[in-house]
């Protein structure tokens, strides 16, 4: 039996961050009822790369059930309710005041059942001067001031991968979890709010800091950690780059006396600590990229793995997926889909002795009819 066997959420939800939510939600075994527009979620039609299917939609919507419902119609309207009357929790990203109009609010839900979990994401919050702008995951993290800190001097860039849907998606799941540990030993339900600016406030919480303290404002570093020296990419002696991280002074003495062979570097006054060897980053790196110029990456990484200095190489995506120690731990399953079946990785967090259950992507409405026979009343 999975954790939440048992449970059933009921999800309005498009786009990426409460279905990412909801889908660790499935993965706990919890039984996902995704409503979704005549049409479908617009995920679906983001791109067509695996095999036909959008592959931020797989990715965020494996192991649920489509049922189609137009709630313009009295019919598919009632039947939401009735289904929503069964249901442990309630979870909603629709366009800002969507919800609301429908009578869906957390209040209309929860004055008809106290036990329900209702869950609202947005991307601002429910009030405020941008509670009624849309949002997306790139103009949140522009609004947060992520932007302003990510790429090179020269110019911003976009962080490879959906952050502040990811943030806001897993706070939800994290509130969900809360809430039903906590109707557990109370017996009521509660309504939480996640928005995707909260979210990403908290995780530029360093930033913040550092602005406000420091008086110096966040600069851009491209690849390079903004404020630890050494950390981040060195070229050795075959062309190939290594990243190496050096996180307090023990590990810089093992650096240097074990690995660059430089012992007196540790008594370079530009050195002495982490605020001087960040300040003077650009000198440190000539001399670390002068001693493992005698190097290959392999052979660097070597002698730093038996220093006990932390470090990496840059992987594609390719690389990654085929990287040993997925490998290693078979963290790979296959899945069912509409394209027929699909290869992913389990769920970050395994519980012992379960199998998670890795269960198919549903095409548009594949439960419609049968979620119907059974609220029909």
């Amino acid at each position: 039996m999975q954790p939440l066997e048992g449970i059933t959420v009921v999800a309005l939800e498009q786009a990426v961050a409460a279905p990412y939510a909801t889908r660790h939600l499935a993965d706990l075994g919890a039984r996902v009822i995704k409503v979704e527009r005549p049409g479908g979620d617009f995920a679906r039609d983001y791109d067509r790369t695996v095999r036909g299917l959008s592959a931020y939609f797989v990715w965020c919507n494996r192991g649920k059930e489509s049922v189609v419902l137009d709630l313009k119609q009295p019919g598919d309207r009632a039947l939401l309710d009735r289904i929503v009357a069964r249901a442990d929790v309630f979870v909603q990203n629709l366009a800002p005041g969507a919800a609301g109009r429908l009578g869906l609010g957390a209040d209309a839900l929860r004055a008809r059942d106290p036990r329900l979990i209702t869950c609202d994401i947005s991307g601002y919050g429910p009030d405020g001067p941008y509670r009624d702008k849309k949002a997306y995951d790139l103009l949140v993290q522009c609004e947060a001031g992520l932007l302003s800190i990510t790429g090179g001097p020269e110019a911003p860039a976009r962080p490879g991968i959906s952050v502040a849907d990811i943030a806001g998606g897993m706070y939800a799941y994290a509130g969900i979890l809360t809430a039903l540990y906590e109707r557990e030993r109370t017996g009521a339900g509660t309504a939480l709010e996640v928005s995707l600016l909260d979210a990403l406030a908290e995780w530029m919480g360093h930033p913040l800091y550092s602005q406000a303290y420091g008086g110096a404002p966040v600069a851009r570093s491209g690849a390079r950690h903004p404020s630890i020296s050494p950390y981040g990419p060195y070229r050795c002696g075959d062309g190939a780059v290594v990243f190496l991280s050096v996180q307090n002074d023990r590990e810089w003495v093992a650096l240097c006396e074990q690995v660059l062979r430089r012992p007196e570097l540790t008594r370079d006054p530009r050195f002495a600590d982490n605020p001087l060897r960040r300040a003077h980053d650009d000198a440190l790196t000539a001399q670390l990229e002068a001693c493992l110029a005698g190097h290959t990456a392999d052979g660097a990484m070597a002698l730093l793995d038996r220093a006990g200095i932390a470090n990496a190489r840059l992987r594609t995506v390719p690389e990654f997926a085929g990287h040993p120690q997925l490998a290693a731990r078979s963290r790979w399953r296959e899945f069912g889909s509409p394209a027929g079946p699909l290869r992913g990785l389990l769920p970050p967090v395994g519980v012992a002795g379960r199998e998670t259950p890795m269960r198919e992507v549903p095409a548009l409405g594949a439960h419609t009819e049968a979620v119907r026979r059974e609220f029909s009343g």
